[in-house]
């Protein structure tokens, strides 16, 4: 795998914003991959519950698991946004 912390800065650092519902994609990943399975209740406001969902929906997921897929992601969208 890639250095994972280069691609962390690189997604960061797109040139153009991704959509949400892209955003919510990489954010999920994220937080399983630096939490663990989901342990908050789900926010009130729209945008904290898109988060919540996102990261609700990697449940299960080993950290390595979710940087992987992150990775891919990553290498999906980077062509687009990068």
């Amino acid at each position: 795998m890639a250095d994972f912390n280069a691609i962390l800065e690189k997604t960061k650092a797109f040139s153009k914003k991704p959509p949400t519902e892209v955003y919510l994609e990489f954010y999920g990943l994220y937080k399983q991959f630096q939490d663990g399975d989901i342990n908050i209740e789900k926010p009130a406001d729209d945008l904290g519950a898109a988060k919540y969902d996102a990261w609700l929906s990697r449940k299960g997921l080993s950290a390595e698991e979710a940087k992987a897929a992150y990775v891919v992601l990553f290498e999906k969208y980077n062509p687009i946004y990068g």
